[in-house]
């Protein structure tokens, strides 16, 4: 008798043990963890593309998508701001906390309306997207500025101000400061936002001065290049990353003006990859000979503060003297202004 009890309590032991485990794994992530799930209609099999837009590293990590489902895991100091980039490059903002799981379901012929649950963030954030997908500019700019002044304690409003106002074809920097300091109210030990507003508060003297400063740098290659190199007609500095495909399209686009126009124009970019070697493949696809800028220390890169280049894609555009004639230009409306210039 005292055998079988012996294995009863074993047995019971054994299942208290399993439940325990069960109910673990039930709760989903470990505190430090960030998990996101989920499947798209009509997206059987392939590739997506993810990269944390305010975190430390920006660098392009990739999920694989296996019978219209994926799952992704990442291991979190503190919030931070994801951008899933699908293959026909649109992106969707998923708002990542450690310790927390989100589900995203959509149809690919139809990513405007993706949804991402799970968080109060992401939730507020997907109800943003579905409320403004049909809107025109001006409805958007609003509707935005109504979700910050709402929830300025809120990183989506960070995600939104930085995608509304700053990475736009025309960009608003004044409302882009005025609502950065409301969001820096409600949130003073955010240091992204801290950040963002010093930023747009540079960016705005640096425009009234109306002149390229002076630097010296030293290009990927260890070549010295600095601001008199730059004394053709029209030049172009201009920010880029692996991660970013807009900026990648603008130097694209800026290659086919060299092509056009040769010695006319000058150019300098400056990468903020965090891998030189990623900076290097990329230039050499695009057949990209002209002075590049990449140390590796993405946003913390020393040219980048001097120059008031606070975004990827941005740019300056100056004259033969350092005059500095645009700014920021979107990269739909690049050639279009360098062509203009140049007339």
């Amino acid at each position: 008798m005292k055998h079988i009890a012996k294995c009863v309590r074993h047995f019971l032991l054994l299942l208290f043990t399993i439940h325990c485990s069960l109910f673990t794994i039930s709760c989903g992530p470990d505190s430090d963890h960030f998990e996101m799930s989920g499947q798209f209609k009509g997206f059987n099999q392939g590739e997506l593309y993810v990269y944390a837009a305010d975190g430390p590293s920006q660098k392009l990590d990739t999920i694989a998508i296996v019978n219209g489902s994926f799952e992704y895991s990442a291991v979190l100091d503190g919030p931070r701001t994801y951008v899933i980039v699908f293959p026909n490059f649109s992106e969707l903002p998923v708002i990542g906390e450690p310790g927390q799981e989100v589900e995203i379901e959509g149809d690919a012929s139809h990513l405007k309306e993706v949804e991402v649950t799970g968080t109060k963030e992401n939730d507020a954030l997907t109800a943003f997207r579905l409320q403004t997908s049909q809107m025109t500019p001006p409805e958007m700019s609003k509707a935005a500025e109504e979700f910050i002044n709402k929830n300025p304690q809120a990183l989506a409003s960070i995600y939104i101000l930085n995608k509304t106002f700053i990475q736009d074809e025309t960009p608003d920097y004044d409302k882009a400061l005025e609502l950065a300091t409301v969001i820096m109210k409600a949130s003073p030990e955010n240091h992204a936002i801290a950040k963002l507003k010093k930023q747009l508060e540079g960016l705005k003297n640096f425009k009234e001065k109306g002149q390229l400063p002076k630097f010296t740098v030293t290009d990927i290659d260890g070549k010295t290049v600095s601001n008199v190199d730059l004394y053709a007609k029209i030049n172009v500095i201009s920010t880029w990353a692996s991660w970013n495909y807009d900026s990648q399209n603008a130097q694209r686009k800026l290659k086919r003006l060299e092509k056009d126009h040769g010695s006319q124009l000058k150019f300098l970019s400056v990468c903020l990859d965090a891998d030189k070697k990623e900076c290097r493949k990329n230039m050499d696809r695009d057949s990209i000979k002209w002075h590049n800028i990449c140390d590796g220390r993405m946003w913390e890169t020393p040219i980048l503060g001097q120059l008031g280049l606070y975004f990827v894609p941005d740019n300056i555009i100056t004259d033969s003297k350092g005059k500095i004639l645009a700014h920021s230009i979107a990269t739909n409306q690049l050639d279009k202004k360098i062509e203009e210039l140049l007339k």
